[in-house]
């Protein structure tokens, strides 16, 4: 892979990370909730879920989904419909009168269920399968071996996004001693799943011409 090809890459993978998403939501809220370092398991799952998303498009199946209106339209359905759920759920989260930020530390999620709460955000989204399908073709020389290639730009997409989502997680933990009280973390519960709840509405809108464009 040519030097100059990789720039461009890590350019464009750049804008997508740093772009407001679900990945970002997530780990906003994650990283307000129950700080940097415990918010490492849902970054780590929500890159886990990036490059199985990676290697569905670079193995041919994203062109299969998006050939085909019914395996599309399943998979953003469910792609939505989870990211609804997570939202509801946050939304509709009891918040103990007196409770704080330490209070919801202290009723941390295990590791397993973050890290899973990442990957299922990750790799149920048919945009993140959409942009692979219709970006990863144009850095991949087709002359040469197409699995290195797609290892190097898996790594540094891997990379690039878990800085940025640690970065998101580091802002939104650097305010947590404004939500010290119940009343703030309710509302934190209700700004960030109404976001995911947003999010997933809007998947239903997603179209497979939007690959082609």
């Amino acid at each position: 892979m040519a030097f100059t090809t990789w720039i461009t890459f890590v350019i464009a993978a750049c804008i997508i990370a740093v772009s407001p998403g679900s990945g970002a939501v997530l780990s906003m809220s994650h990283g307000l909730s129950y700080g940097v370092k415990r918010t490492s398991a849902t970054i780590l799952g929500l890159q886990l879920g990036l490059l199985l998303v990676l290697a569905i498009a670079g193995a041919g199946v994203g062109s299969l989904l998006l050939a085909s209106e019914v395996a599309f339209s399943v998979v953003k359905t469910i792609g939505a419909l989870y990211l609804i759920w997570l939202g509801i759920s946050q939304w509709r989260a009891k918040v103990a009168a007196g409770q704080g930020i330490q209070a919801a530390q202290a009723a941390l999620p295990s590791f397993r269920k973050r890290f899973m709460t990442g990957f299922l955000t990750n790799a149920t989204n048919p945009k993140g399968i959409i942009f692979m399908v219709a970006v990863l073709p144009q850095f991949i020389n087709q002359h040469a071996p197409v699995l290195p290639q797609l290892a190097i730009l898996a790594a540094t997409m891997f990379v690039i996004d878990l800085v940025v989502m640690h970065g998101y997680a580091f802002l939104a933990s650097s305010m947590q001693r404004f939500f010290r009280e119940s009343s703030a973390i309710k509302a934190q519960n209700r700004v960030f799943g109404g976001l995911l709840m947003f999010i997933g509405g809007a998947l239903f809108f997603v179209k497979r011409g939007a690959a082609e464009a």
